[in-house]
């Protein structure tokens, strides 16, 4: 008797509810689960989760300001290393998000651009985008990746990109980069249009590496990633608090921290009168600060201790 055949899995948009492995397949292909999307849920787990999954590129810091809260910002990178293979030279530019949180797409210009923001992550972030930028090159003109699932383990941003060239960050005030001069189109016009209105006014300090004031409503912050080892940078800030200087000069409080990708982000609140220009200098001497205090290993004291403590407590997360 034929085997009969069934065809393939449909596609589903968003991510498919973890089943059973011998119950139905909530995308509705009629096949259990483990022998439908549950092939991609045993594929992502062999792609290991990477705790620092951007350390060794260059502006690692500013890899993960855009992966986690930058809303609208490019820099352009360019390909190289074996791996790369015949893209090698070839000139892609990394943003913050795109529309409907795509891996990447191919712009009607022929130009490549990869996200940092998707709908889907495995345990490795690096992993993920290189897989989206190499599916990407094989686009035509005007279309987006859509991966059917987590990918494979295989070549890592630190694999493709050429590890000498600078990771300029440009921050927009729009996402008229997703189209470039198709934005005169009026049906993309009204895309971005209602895009434009949701991203959150975002400055890049120009004295120090990743730090990013955000206004949200009435209340401003400013993010700041740093790129030392976590146990002796909360050391430090437990230092900086218990002296009372860790703020950045008048009319800014340091609320507390949090970790992504195996670094930690202080955040500080701004008051309404604080410009950009008066934390650049402020900014450079806490860098030096913070510098000083990692490079000192000796215990902390008492005060310093319940100061420790009172940060980890206070780990918060500002979107």
């Amino acid at each position: 008797m034929a085997k009969k055949h069934r065809g393939p899995r449909p596609a589903v948009a968003g991510d498919v509810a973890v089943v059973g492995p011998r119950e139905p397949c909530p995308c509705g292909s009629g096949k259990r689960y483990k022998v439908c999307h549950g092939k991609a849920a045993a594929r992502a787990a062999r792609i290991a989760v990477v705790e620092r999954p951007f350390e060794g590129l260059t502006g690692e810091t500013d890899w993960v300001a855009l992966r986690e809260f930058v809303p609208a910002a490019t820099a352009p990178v360019s390909l190289a290393g074996a791996a790369a293979g015949e893209h090698a030279g070839t000139a892609v530019t990394v943003v913050s998000v795109l529309p409907g949180a795509v891996p990447a797409m191919r712009r009607a210009d022929g130009s490549v651009l990869v996200a940092l923001q998707t709908a889907t992550s495995s345990g490795d972030p690096s992993r993920d985008v290189a897989a989206a930028l190499l599916a990407a090159l094989a686009l035509q003109t005007g279309a987006a990746v859509s991966l059917p699932g987590l990918p494979e383990p295989g070549p890592r941003l630190q694999d493709l990109l050429d590890p000498d060239a600078p990771f300029d960050v440009t921050v927009h005030d729009t996402f008229d980069f997703w189209v470039g001069e198709a934005a005169d189109d009026p049906s993309t016009a009204a895309l971005l249009e209602q895009a434009n209105a949701s991203i959150i006014p975002t400055q890049r300090l120009a004295s120090v590496p990743s730090a990013y004031v955000a206004t949200m409503g009435d209340r401003r912050y400013l993010r700041w990633v740093q790129p030392h080892p976590e146990g002796a940078l909360h050391d430090a800030l437990a230092r900086l608090r218990a002296a009372g200087e860790d703020a950045l000069g008048e009319h800014t409080t340091m609320l507390g921290m949090f970790r992504a990708h195996g670094v930690l982000i202080p955040v500080w609140e701004l008051d309404d009168d604080v410009l950009l220009d008066d934390l650049e200098d402020p900014a450079v001497e806490m860098a030096g600060r913070l510098a000083g205090e990692v490079a000192d290993r000796s215990p902390l004291d008492a005060e310093q201790r319940r100061t420790h403590a009172a940060l980890a407590n206070r780990q918060i997360t500002i979107r």
